[in-house]
């Protein structure tokens, strides 16, 4: 009995002191302790937020992430070894000696970041390599890593990240959408360890939100494929391609070729680092011509039957047009001038129209402003006002001289005719989304614009026809078997920048759209200074029919089975 009496004395004893304690830490004196444990230190850490995935239209990444971490530091255990520590993490890391040795020696400090978004294999390399060598106070916390798993696919457009911040493309211009809000943690810490009675404060990380475009991958990949051979094999200095839904706008592939891999882009040259369909400009060449066509019909002032006399020359103000063949006075219609790309033909036909009326019909097919379509860097390309066009400026521009365009104003512009004389702006991001300078693009704020008539455009498709035509036109290999195919060629001279003046060299082109009576897709392709002979229909007209033929045969598009345009081109 005694010795149970004296268990529960000692039991009691035993809690008076617990009861005691935490009296005086709640109650009595609770304060001092709290500012003991301020004195050790706060640890102030972010909880990162996973990056938004950018997704093809199919919901394909083009842009995610995965695993990675943080390296960080404890300073109150690394300031002794701080000089050896902050040479092995520069080295292994790539990261800057002199900022991580400040880090390590930050006083009253418990956390420190060395390294942000690092492969979890390689940080897990690093932190055994510190371990081995006899360092503490080095640790891995987790922070997902961006991660491009096309590779080279859509990375003009996509773009990618430094180290700490997007650095190009779509990763920087939606930025906002895509990156979200860090979360943070806050804890009290003395000794190394959590002071309970401490601050603890935690803001849970808010993930970004996905970008989905309009791009197909598969397509997309086709496309730059194509694209490279073609660069390769004619030697060019660059070239560009446009794949664009004809009823809706949307951009199923802008390619460019020399492009880079996102994975590693400091792999690359800094000028591969963009999008040469959007920013790079230059003159549209005899492509020009169809847009030149579609006004004059529906201004009422030709048809495709118009007879025109066109001489071997043409005398005007300044200079002598001449054509790209040599020849005799011939007989021309309209649709033949188109068929042969005669620049005297065109010449003659725009007379009847004046320059304000010119250059109103070409700016509402979208030259000489920007398409919007999201992304930083593009080109409006030049186009003079009615006011400010003279006489010789409008017969070069009939042709396609004097102005200037980017491939996917181009694109949009031949898409115009070929969805009934409606121009629909083209897009980049399925939905809508908001650019970093506050611009809402996407499908959902798309718009359309009435530029020629239903009848003007159906007019201006036909004489295009006759452009492949093996017998009447000057691009046959532009053909897709089994399908009515309507385009234009173009061989532009290029401008160098320094002199403004000619350099000798060539843009080539082919612009079209298929099935003809029927258009499902416009295809629009540009090879910029190759290093052969050849125009547009030779060297840009075999890459737009592999192109056009893969888009009808992937979206399994049947051919109409209606004839080809007769319509005639002499008269």
């Amino acid at each position: 009995m005694v010795r149970l009496r004296f268990g529960f004395i000692l039991i009691a004893m035993v809690l008076s002191l617990f009861g005691g304690r935490l009296i005086q830490l709640q109650g009595i004196d609770p304060r001092s302790y709290a500012e003991m444990a301020a004195a050790e230190g706060v640890e102030d850490v972010v909880l990162p937020a996973s990056r938004g995935e950018i997704l093809d239209r199919n919901g394909e990444p083009l842009a995610g992430s995965v695993a990675g971490r943080m390296v960080v530091a404890d300073p109150d255990m690394t300031q002794d070894d701080a000089p050896a520590l902050a040479t092995l993490l520069s080295n292994e890391l790539g990261v800057d000696y002199f900022t991580v040795l400040d880090r390590l020696r930050t006083e009253n400090s418990h956390f420190e970041y060395i390294a942000r978004r690092v492969p979890a294999t390689e940080a897990d390399r690093v932190l055994a390599l510190v371990r081995e060598q006899g360092f503490r106070g080095i640790s891995l916390r987790d922070d997902p890593v961006r991660d491009y798993p096309a590779g080279e696919v859509a990375a003009n457009l996509v773009g990618f990240m430094g180290i700490d911040e997007p650095l190009a493309g779509f990763e920087r211009t939606f930025d906002a959408q895509l990156s979200g809000t860090d979360g943070r943690a806050r804890f009290t810490v003395g000794n190394g360890h959590r002071v309970p009675l401490g601050e603890r404060s935690v803001t849970k990380a808010v993930d970004g939100q996905p970008l989905r475009t309009t791009i197909d991958r598969d397509l997309q990949w086709f496309v730059q494929k194509v694209l490279e051979e073609t660069r390769e094999d004619y030697r060019a200095e660059s070239a560009a391609a446009v794949v664009m839904d004809t009823r809706t706008g949307d951009l199923l592939a802008v390619a460019d070729a020399p492009t880079f891999d996102a994975n590693d882009p400091t792999a690359s040259p800094e000028s591969d680092l963009g999008s040469r369909a959007l920013s790079d400009v230059y003159e549209p060449g005899s492509v020009q011509k169809v847009l030149t066509a579609a006004a004059l019909v529906d201004a009422g002032k030709v048809t495709a039957r118009t007879r025109i006399k066109v001489p071997s020359n043409l005398a005007r103000q300044d200079r002598v047009i001449n054509d790209w063949f040599d020849h005799g006075t011939i007989r021309l219609t309209m649709a033949g001038v188109i068929a042969k790309s005669s620049n005297i033909g065109t010449v003659l036909a725009a007379d009847q129209l004046t320059a304000p009326q010119l250059a109103d019909y070409l700016s509402r097919f979208g030259l000489g402003r920007k398409t919007n379509v999201g992304v930083r860097g593009e080109s409006r390309g030049l186009l003079h006002s009615g006011e400010s066009m003279t006489s010789q400026d409008k017969d070069r521009i009939a042709f396609g001289q004097s102005l200037s365009v980017n491939a996917v104003q181009m694109t949009a512009a031949v898409n115009t005719i070929a969805n009934g004389g409606v121009r629909v702006s083209p897009s980049l991001v399925l939905g809508q989304a908001t650019t970093d300078d506050g611009t809402v693009v996407g499908t959902e704020v798309a718009t359309k614009e009435r530029v020629v008539s239903r009848r003007a455009a159906r007019q201006t498709a036909l004489m295009m026809e006759r452009v492949v035509d093996p017998e009447a036109g000057v691009a046959p290999r532009a053909q897709v078997p089994g399908y009515r195919v309507a385009g234009k060629t173009g061989t532009a001279q290029r401008v160098d920048p320094d002199c403004r003046c000619y350099d000798g060299s060539f843009s080539l082109s082919f612009g079209g759209f298929a099935p003809a009576d029927d258009p499902r897709f416009t295809v629009y392709v540009v090879v910029h200074n190759p290093g052969v002979d050849g125009g547009g229909g030779s060297v840009a007209g075999p890459v737009f029919s592999r192109i056009m033929g893969h888009a009808l045969s992937k979206y399994r598009v049947p051919p109409t089975g209606s004839k080809p345009s007769r319509l005639p081109v002499e008269w």
